[in-house]
């Protein structure tokens, strides 16, 4: 082989061999390439995901918060309530102990009133380091001796002397179970009477909310039994609009507790302010309907409306609500809430709130309806239960039968001289009477 050819040989070897080096490093750095991308997205998948954690840990510690905020207002409105009984019954126990000649007084028993008295500061002190459930405990055991205190000194009738708006009774053989709005330790108070004169706290009805609803914000509850269940319903704060709307959990039991695994709002009328005060009655032919009211908005004034529930009763039937009435009346200020359908011996009333819930004028109406889906016609008559020497402000009305057959009405009020937040809506039993077509209460 000459040196030329040679020489060309190996120019041509080490061409080859640099072609062959430089695909191989083409294809080293390709596939470092694509790994370092393949790094790179998953870092930038890691990242995204981590962001998605990050505001969603947010929006849950700004819950976190918002509830925090509101317990500590409920404990507050709950301690100062206490410290307010605390102090008056601390001046009747000097009085009974100075025996200074008030006739009302010289007729309680001492030991009731201590009794009261002990039970209301122990409560103070388990308010006073966050232990509500033993508050709450305690002003059970005291309410017996509180109530009949209340009774001797003012013969108003409360039946059960602690905060208790909005209530509802339900009526279970020989036995009655009483919910109301939330407290600093319950998202549903129920109480439980076997004579409507002695109430036991059962204690939370509903432990836990629905998914789609703000903790620890809770009204106006409402129960019936369709079949086997219990179906408890009640006003809630939607979290992703702020507006009230209507849930409904179930029960095998009257006391609870009640599940509610709702995923959407049974009632939710977002157009018109949201959907609230929610009331549940059953016809003769055990049909369920359902009554709430509307908050109103621009366009519409508060507005009361009724619709067919469906056969489980966690849900409506289809169809649109049918309105039953609007505020008309002077008294009403403006204002209609908290409706009541009840069939009284075939024929239909509406009772129901009118004006502003926490004054002296809030009172309670009744109307005249042709159904339970109305229509029910306006009516320019006076309220049938206003504020009264024994209390301020009446509303959030119930009316139904006890083991007897007697007609009752539930209702909430506030104590003459204690008006407003942060005093407390004690519950009253009144029996319901009706002549001429026209209810009245006793």
């Amino acid at each position: 082989m000459s040196s030329g050819r040679a020489g060309r040989h190996r120019l041509s070897l080490r061409t080859a061999v640099a072609l062959s080096l430089s695909v191989v490093l083409v294809a080293a750095a390709a596939a470092y390439d694509v790994h370092e991308r393949s790094d790179l997205d998953q870092a930038r998948s890691s990242l995204t995901a981590a962001r998605h954690r990050l505001l969603s840990s947010t929006a849950q510690l700004d819950t976190v918060g918002d509830s925090l905020a509101r317990t500590r207002s409920q404990v507050a409105a709950t301690q100062a309530d206490a410290a307010t009984t605390l102090e008056q019954l601390v001046a009747a126990d000097r009085q009974v102990d100075g025996a200074d000649g008030s006739l009302t007084l010289e007729q309680l028993d001492i030991a009731t009133l201590h009794g009261c008295l002990t039970g209301v500061q122990q409560a103070t002190a388990e308010i006073a380091t966050g232990n509500l459930p033993a508050a709450v405990d305690s002003m059970t055991g005291a309410s017996g001796a509180c109530l009949a205190l209340d009774s001797a000194q003012s013969g108003s009738g409360i039946a059960y002397p602690f905060d208790f708006p909005d209530p509802f009774v339900l009526t279970v053989g020989d036995e009655y179970y009483a919910y109301a709005t939330n407290s600093a330790a319950c998202n549903i108070q129920i109480i439980q009477s076997s004579d409507l004169t002695h109430w036991t706290t059962v204690g939370d009805a509903l432990p836990h909310e629905a998914t789609w609803a703000r903790p620890g914000a809770t009204w106006a509850p409402s129960v019936i039994k369709i079949g086997d269940t219990y179906v408890l319903y009640y006003s809630a704060d939607y979290l992703t609009t702020g507006e009230q709307c209507i849930s409904a959990a179930v029960s095998t039991q009257p006391q609870g507790p009640f599940l509610d695994t709702s995923t959407v709002p049974v009632v939710c009328q977002l157009s018109v302010g949201g959907s609230m005060d929610p009331s549940s009655y059953v016809d003769a032919t055990g049909t369920p309907y359902l009554t709430w009211k509307s908050e109103g908005g621009a366009t519409q004034p508060p507005t009361l409306w009724a619709q067919q529930l469906g056969p489980t009763g966690t849900d409506l039937a289809p169809g649109a609500p049918t309105e039953l009435l609007q505020p008309s009346a002077a008294w009403q200020g403006g204002i209609v809430e908290g409706p009541d359908m009840v069939d009284i011996a075939g024929q239909y009333y509406l009772f129901y709130s009118g004006n502003n819930w926490s004054s002296s004028d809030y009172a309670i109406g009744v109307v005249a309806c042709v159904g339970p889906l109305g229509p029910c016609p306006s009516s320019a008559a006076p309220p049938i239960l206003a504020s009264q020497p024994a209390f301020s402000g009446p509303g959030g009305p119930t009316v139904f039968t006890d083991a007897q057959g007697t007609l009752w009405m539930a209702f909430a009020a506030w104590l003459p001289g204690e008006v407003g937040y942060p005093h407390s809506r004690v519950l009253f039993l009144r029996h319901v009477t009706v002549a001429g077509g026209v209810p009245a209460v006793s």
